[in-house]
């Protein structure tokens, strides 16, 4: 048995570097996020497992990591249902925590212990990691990193419209206009009034999760699994006509945001006329040109907006607008949604909110692979104080702490050794001068990008020289 140490499939180890990149992220976020009133709030790794469960449906209940009670978590196991060896009956007594899966559902148990302290409507941010215990492929981690930005406490579809433009901020910056990436956009509402529409409501939930797969698996895909959960393939075929609109499939190509929208505009009328008579359809499409409207009126800077009836999005709780945006040969890099009553089950009712969460995992690789990081300056230690000997201890000791109150990144070489091995030292870490002294213990600084050293013969002619 190998000794070798190694982390789990799906988890990652950051190095300096790529924290910097992370944090550049973050930052990013984190700014546009202030800029539009939002307050940030954190919630703990771990939730009792009653909160998570069935909230965000079955598909999301098997992502569940479930941790296992402190101390001999067997000792308190229901012997019956330890005898049947099913790990769902067995769960309940050995496992009342788990990590949560997402940011919304632990939001929404927040929201509810906390309401007679927040000021509704409540713009709440997090910038948290979530686990889920899925199948790690490219993309796609056990662990990762989710930004969520909501407004809870009203059922305005102005918030839609603020969370869209946030969504143009946020990738307008990030991607400095060198990548393109389309926002879809789509309401629960209508994929209810399409399933409405053929007569198949009580299997609303198991249509929309298959439907949601069509970029994936495709026209043939859908109507096999459609079939499977006991539609006829006349009223398989229906569904995916409504829901695909193929009559605008190639307007979709255009990147021009005001032709986009005119086609957004056409499809819902097209759509609005096939499930007339239904009352969420109709609201849904009614919702849905509100929202287009508006970002009509306001436009977006670099965003390529889509109406997409296929988009439902695999969590159960969301009950109108749904959003996801993609860039090409990448998973969704964000995404989410309206939902109107999640705080419900633990006892607040009617109170809507929606909110999007921002990949940062997701987003870090697309940065990554398309070049578009920023060259990093002053992020890591920017002047780095030789030490030869006793003396220069005693000299460099107190330039160090003076550099350091002044703002400046620096350091002192712990060990007594040659200059060389410093100098290599200095190199690996990218340290920009050198601050050390010649055989007449004459002061001087070295930029590494040069051969020029420099002479000082104070602190104060140091920072100078430095903050120049």
């Amino acid at each position: 048995m190998s000794n070798k140490p190694n982390i789990p499939k799906g988890t990652r180890d950051f190095s300096p570097i790529e924290m910097v990149r992370r944090n550049y992220i973050f930052d990013t976020i984190k700014k546009i996020f202030k800029k539009y009133g939002f307050q940030q709030i954190e919630t703990p790794a771990m939730e009792n497992l009653e909160t998570l469960v069935g909230t965000g449906g079955e598909e999301s209940d098997k992502l569940i990591f479930k941790i296992l009670n402190s101390g001999d978590y067997l000792a308190k196991a229901d012997g019956k249902q330890l005898e049947t060896r099913n790990s769902k009956l067995l769960t309940s007594s050995i496992a009342e925590k788990a990590l949560h899966y997402d940011l919304t559902v632990p939001f929404a148990r927040y929201v509810v212990q906390n309401q007679n302290d927040i000021t509704f409507p409540f713009r709440r941010f997090q910038i948290q990691p979530v686990w889920r215990a899925d199948k790690p492929q490219k993309g796609r981690y056990r662990e990762f990193y989710q930004c969520d930005v909501d407004i809870i406490g009203s059922d305005s579809l102005l918030n839609e419209v603020d969370l869209i433009k946030i969504i143009d901020d946020v990738f307008t910056e990030l991607f400095q206009g060198k990548l393109k990436y389309t926002i879809s956009i789509n309401n629960r509402k209508i994929l209810q009034g399409i399933v409405e529409s053929v007569g198949e409501q009580d299997k609303f939930e198991q249509i929309v999760v298959i439907i949601d797969k069509f970029d994936k698996i495709g026209r043939i895909g859908i109507v096999k699994e459609l079939i499977n959960i006991g539609l006829n393939e006349n009223v398989a075929e229906i569904l995916i006509q409504l829901c695909n609109i193929k009559a605008y499939d190639e307007a979709l190509d255009k990147i021009n945001f005001n032709e986009n929208l005119k086609v957004a505009s056409e499809q819902l009328e097209y759509l609005s006329n096939k499930i007339s008579g239904f009352h969420n359809g109709e609201k849904g499409v009614e919702e849905l040109e509100f929202v287009f409207e508006k970002l009509t009126q306001l436009g977006l800077k670099k965003a390529n907006v889509i109406f997409d009836p296929t988009l439902a999005r695999g969590l159960g709780y969301y009950t109108g607008t749904i959003i996801e945006v993609k860039v090409d040969n990448f998973p969704s890099i964000c995404g989410g949604g309206r939902y109107d009553d999640l705080t419900g089950k633990f006892g607040l009712k009617n109170v809507s909110g929606v909110g999007i969460s921002f990949g940062a995992d997701r987003i870090y690789d697309v940065l990554l692979d398309n070049k578009l990081y920023p060259e990093f300056k002053g992020d890591s230690t920017q002047v780095l104080f030789t030490n030869q000997s006793a003396a220069d201890e005693e000299r460099f000791l107190p330039m160090l702490f003076a550099l350091r109150d002044k703002g400046i990144n620096a350091e002192l070489y712990p060990e007594q050794v040659k200059w060389q091995k410093q100098l290599v030292f200095a190199e690996k870490k990218r340290i920009k001068f050198i601050v050390s002294t010649n055989e007449n213990v004459d002061l001087f600084v070295k930029d590494m990008n040069s051969t020029e050293k420099k002479p000082f013969s104070s602190i104060e002619e140091l920072i100078t020289f430095l903050k120049k």
